[in-house]
């Protein structure tokens, strides 16, 4: 799947970034995918739009006043019905940071912590769908939530967002179960309890594509940023860890050869 024309529930429709350095965050973006940063909306706080060949692909924000920007991504999941959520997600333990607040005529959004302290969004969306390209270099591939309760996890997003589920692995060496919306596989669950350092909370992380990951990673530490691992060879393909210079942590993902 390159282009898609809707975005159904359960599948993630935005992307962006908090960041403590707006300039930096909009240079190294730009250079490492191509992307062209527009310009910030005093409308909506300084938000800005990322594009990819013109079209949407992701947002970005920095300090909201007193809110310190924490450097990291987020993804925001495709609702039919905000208020549903909200309801569904708070019978669960999920924390709204704030209610479902329209963005002008483009959709309805919040902000929350799933039932295993991971943050997100979702959002409804109205005029505007979310980002429409992936597995394209430069564009979204995967979603990964790295769970410390991998069973709380996959039933909060089978309760709230009404995804199915497809098993990829059940030993306690990898436990790991896709998300399936619309007929697709849109997100995985990783049981990630024996894996994420003492303190780290459960996180969502994005993968990009890339044509040439070798490229790319040395692309990446040539702007400033950090490559954490890899890149590794994987049955998905190439795959590095990659943090930008203000700390937000990435992964990247070039397609297997032959």
């Amino acid at each position: 799947m390159s282009q898609r024309e809707d975005v159904p529930q359960g599948a993630v429709s935005w992307l962006d970034l908090w960041t403590s350095d707006v300039e930096g965050s909009r240079r190294f973006y730009n250079e490492l995918f191509g992307w062209e940063a527009q310009d910030p909306s005093a409308e909506f706080g300084g938000y800005w739009m990322f594009t990819r060949d013109g079209v949407p692909i992701a947002g970005g924000m920095g300090d909201m006043g007193d809110m310190k920007a924490d450097n990291t991504w987020k993804i925001y999941v495709a609702s039919d019905d905000i208020n549903d959520t909200v309801a569904r997600g708070e019978g669960l333990g999920a924390q709204f940071f704030m209610p479902p607040m329209p963005v002008a005529d483009m959709g309805i959004q919040t902000v929350f912590t799933d039932a295993t302290g991971a943050t997100l969004g979702a959002w409804q969306p109205l005029s505007f769908q979310g980002f429409s390209t992936m597995d394209e270099h430069g564009s979204p591939c995967w979603f990964e939530l790295n769970a410390r309760d991998f069973d709380a996890a996959v039933n909060f997003y089978v309760t709230v967002f009404g995804v199915g589920t497809k098993v990829m692995g059940d030993s306690d060496d990898f436990r790991y179960t896709t998300l399936v919306a619309g007929d697709h596989e849109v997100a995985g669950v990783l049981d990630a309890s024996h894996r994420l350092p003492e303190g780290t909370q459960s996180h969502w992380v994005i993968y990009w594509q890339v044509d040439d990951i070798i490229e790319a990673t040395q692309r990446a530490s040539e702007l400033g940023g950090a490559v954490m691992d890899g890149p590794f060879d994987s049955p998905f393909g190439l795959i590095a860890t990659v943090a930008d210079p203000s700390g937000a942590v990435f992964k990247l993902r070039s397609s297997p050869q032959g």
